[in-house]
Formats: C-alpha cells, structure tokens, sequence
C-alpha cells in the first residue's frame, strides 16, 4: 500500500518515475508552452522523452480521466437537478477549461509513470 501512495504523490507532483527526485515539467508554468518538460532527470539521467511520439497514449489517457471526471457531474445535473442540456454544456465546458492544464500534465506524468519502473534514490545514471 505504501509503495502505491509513494507512487501516487510522485505522479501528482510530477516527478521523475525512476527515481522520484527531479522534476518533469518545467517551472513555473507557462501558459503558452504548457507541456515543456526537462529533457531528462538530473539525478538519473532518466530521459523524459525516449522516444518521438511516446505520449501518444496521454492523449487517450487524457480523454478518458476527463470523461470519468465530467460525464458523472453531466448526468447528475440533467436527471438530478433536471438541468436543461445547454445549461449542463456551458457546465462541462467551463469546468473542462478549468480542468485542462492539469489534465494535461497530469495525463503525461500518469503515461510515463505507467512506463518507467520506480529504482530508488540510488538508480544509477544511464
């Protein structure tokens, strides 16, 4: 269970899947390059990008975690509230927005998290 919330609070705060000491992103975030990661871990060398099109999958990703986030509040609000369907839209719309930026990085922390084995503090450089 531990290994699960160590794992947890590395991909939330964006930290190198290899050995969770290095940051993915790029600080602060910029809102016209909200995506520019370090090429790679100063502590592991671990590449954030091994190859062209590695975080294609993070777009699915991305699809599915909103959907999971938005289509319960969707239907909660026309059949429970009964909210018409356009008031609903302009809803999901608005917290999709607010959503994106997070979305976004929190999808491609998830993606290469899922694809890199966690080898410690002392991974050693590649």
């Amino acid at each position: 269970m531990f290994k699960f919330l160590s794992w947890l609070k590395s991909m939330f705060t964006y930290k190198c899947p290899r050995c969770r000491q290095d940051d993915l992103f790029i600080k602060p975030l910029d809102i016209k390059s909200p995506l520019a990661m370090n090429e790679k871990c100063t502590q592991c060398h671990q590449s954030f990008e091994p190859e062209p099109g590695y975080y294609y999958g993070a777009m699915f990703l991305s699809y599915i975690v909103g959907s999971f986030i938005l289509l319960p509040i969707a239907l909660i609000m026309v059949f429970y509230f009964n909210k018409g369907v356009e008031a609903t839209m302009g809803w999901m719309i608005l917290l999709g927005a607010l959503m994106y930026l997070k979305l976004l990085r929190g999808s491609r922390s998830l993606w290469i998290h899922l694809m890199i084995k966690y080898e410690g503090k002392d991974a050693k450089p590649k």
